[in-house]
Parts: C-alpha cells; sequence; structure tokens
C-alpha cells in the first residue's frame, strides 16, 4: 500500500482510479482494460507531480524527506556494493543495530561503508531505534574509519537520522563524547571520506558522520541543527510553527548548496526518490564514481588539506576548492618578515648562526 502526504491528495486520488483501470477484475467482473484512459490519467499524475515537486516549501521537502517509503540506507548497500562484510561492535560496550558498518566493494575498489539505517517496517524501527545512534554506534564507526584509513581505503556514509539518540543511558555512556571523537575521526582521515545524507540530517547525529572530504545531499532530503519542531518550540512556543521554523533554518539541499555547506545535489526523481528507486540507485552510483576518481588524484596530504580548508571556508565565501591553501585558517595571515624574527628570536641556534653570517660579511667587506 503507497503512502500518501497531505499535499498528496490529487495525486492519491488519479492513482486510485489509474489502479482501478488496470484492474479487469472489477466489481462488474471481468472488463476491457481502456488502454488511452489508462495513458491519459499516467500523464496526469506525471504532471500533477511536476507542479507539486517544483514549488515545495522548505517544511514540505521535510516531510518528503522523513517520507515511509523513501529508500534507506540498507537498500543502497545492497544494490550500490558488492561482497559486503558486515563488522559489528565497539570493542568496548556493544553492538548498535542502528548503524550498519562493513567494507564492501565499489566498481571492484574496497571501501568502508557506513549507514544509519532506520529501518522499513515498525518492528525494525524499534529494533534499529529510528536511525537515532548511541554511543557505541560512533565509537564502532570510528574504529572502522581508523581501519579504513590504515589500509588507504575510501570511506563512503550515508546519512539519514533524526539525530542522536537523547535517552540518559547514551548519556551516562558518554554521548557527547563519543559525537566529539567521530567528528575528531574524520576531519583527521588521510583517506578521502564521502558523506550522502539521503533523508534527514539531524544535528549531531548527522555531523558526526558527515564531516566530510564533499558532503553530498539527494534534491529533497534535509540537514539541520535541531528539527523544525523542536526549533518552533524553543523559539515561539509553539511546536506547530514548522513551516516558519523549516524556512528560517535554510535546511534544504538547495539552500545549503548556496551556502557552500554541501558541495552536490543529486536530483531526485518527480515525487521524490521513493517513486524511482532504480533512477535515484542510478544516480547516487553516478556521483559516487565521480568523486572517487576525483580523489584518486590527490596524495593523502593533499586529502587532508582539501577538507580543511572546505570547512574553514564555510561562511567565508569559499567551498571545495581544489588548490591547495596552507595558509587557510581562523587567523589573519601575518607579516612574513614578523614572522623571520619571531623565528630568529626564539631559536638561539638560528639567532647565533644569524649573527655569525652577519659578522663575517662585514668582515669580509672591511678586509676587502
Amino acid at each position: 500500500m503507497k503512502n500518501y502526504l497531505n499535499f498528496e491528495t490529487e495525486v492519491k486520488e488519479l492513482e486510485t482510479q489509474l489502479d482501478n483501470l488496470k484492474d479487469p477484475y472489477n466489481n462488474e467482473g471481468i472488463s476491457e482494460v481502456n488502454t488511452n484512459e489508462i495513458f491519459s490519467l499516467e500523464d496526469q499524475i506525471r504532471k500533477k507531480l511536476e507542479k507539486i515537486y517544483s514549488n515545495l516549501n522548505p517544511w514540505q521537502i521535510t516531510q518528503v524527506a522523513r517520507h515511509e517509503d523513501r529508500p534507506k540506507a540498507k537498500f543502497f548497500l545492497e544494490n550500490l556494493f558488492t561482497d559486503f562484510i558486515s563488522l559489528s561492535g565497539d570493542r568496548f560496550y556493544g553492538e548498535d543495530k542502528s548503524v550498519i558498518a562493513g567494507f564492501a566493494k565499489f566498481n571492484n575498489r574496497s571501501v568502508l561503508v557506513i549507514g544509519q539505517e532506520k529501518g522499513e517496517n515498525l518492528d525494525e524501527r524499534l529494533d534499529r531505534n529510528f536511525g537515532m545512534m548511541r554511543p557505541e554506534g560512533y565509537r564502532k564507526s570510528i574504529r572502522l574509519m581508523e581501519l579504513a584509513n590504515k589500509f588507504n581505503i575510501p570511506i563512503i556514509t550515508f546519512i539519514d537520522t533524526p539525530g542522536a539518540y537523547p535517552g540518559v543511558g547514551a548519556e551516562e555512556r558518554g554521548q557527547a563524547e563519543a559525537i566529539a571523537r567521530s567528528i575528531e575521526s574524520c576531519m583527521k582521515l588521510s583517506v578521502p571520506n564521502i558523506s550522502i545524507i539521503i533523508g534527514e540530517g539531524g544535528s549531531g547525529g548527522a555531523i558526526a558522520l558527515a564531516s566530510a572530504s564533499k558532503v553530498i545531499m539527494l534534491e529533497n532530503a534535509i540537514y539541520s541543527v535541531i528539527s523544525p519542531e523542536g526549533c518552533a518550540t524553543i523559539l515561539w512556543r509553539d511546536p506547530k510553527k514548522t513551516l516558519e521554523a523549516a524556512t528560517a533554518m535554510k535546511l534544504t539541499s538547495k539552500e545549503l548548496f548556496n551556502l557552500k555547506i554541501v558541495d552536490e545535489i543529486i536530483e531526485e526523481p518527480t515525487g521524490g526518490a521513493h517513486r524511482d528507486r532504480e533512477k535515484i540507485l542510478e544516480n547516487i552510483r553516478i556521483s559516487l564514481e565521480k568523486n572517487l576518481v576525483e580523489f584518486e588524484k590527490l596524495s593523502r596530504d593533499e586529502v587532508i588539506n582539501l577538507r580543511k580548508n572546505k570547512f574553514l571556508k564555510i561562511g567565508r565565501g569559499g567551498g571545495f576548492s581544489s588548490k591547495l591553501d596552507e595558509d587557510s585558517g581562523l587567523s589573519l595571515k601575518e607579516n612574513k618578515i614578523k614572522i623571520l624574527f619571531q623565528k630568529v628570536f626564539y631559536n638561539k641556534k638560528l639567532a647565533l648562526s644569524y649573527l655569525i653570517a652577519i659578522f663575517g660579511i662585514l668582515a669580509l667587506i672591511y678586509f676587502l
């Protein structure tokens, strides 16, 4: 059974009519299938979806990102990669089923794949904690990222979470510390890491794995510091003001791309990724192939510098750049002569050698 969002009422009615037309076994018995009417209805549905999805507001995009039928991380892991070997446990506490991780092959190249998994039905969602990771999930990811870094294996992460799990047990086991260490590990990697936000990219739960060399979003995904409901409750004390909150937060892919926070947007089929899974699968495959080839040309030091510069330039008019900038940083550039004098002043051996050289030159000038 298909699930429809509240702004898809007209589409639901048309698709109900279409299903009835395609079924020759109706209440009146066997009847002929009217192909012309079927084609006409299919065209109406396509046009209606194009009209609706070309004018979605930020709150409607949030609803699409949370759609029950939207393809999850597990779907992409099973269909994009081969020879996947799932690895479990953080070697400290236990296993976290909200994150699937392991080594696999992509185009015959070894990669580490990490995916935040919400689950396809209620039982799976409860088992996977609705994609909300606990400390052990982040620590498992850190363990595997460090292993991939050791063997020069690229890392691909699929982000889809409302946020990190806020339960008492998770906080007692060091949720904040685990997230911080995960961000630190992502930033220190000397191998390329590519993060694709496929649904919700919620708060620290997302950024813990999305501090990547390339951050990519599906067209109807969202990426935000808090949910629109949470933002509305804090700012307006009214959780119903979700449209105002979602608009103010600039959480859509187009807005974040313009702000240089994300590097690429992957186009979705009309009506959302759930309406044509094969097409979205192919679009992601093309994007991954292109980006992995791009990183093959770079050394490990260049990969680190590119990631560093990318994040330092956010909010400063810059984005992903192939040009290395060793002076990139949060502080103003200092005068080179001033830096030289500081080095000479603080290094006694260097200062002494400079003095000997100066006296030697003066002596030569004097005697000659």
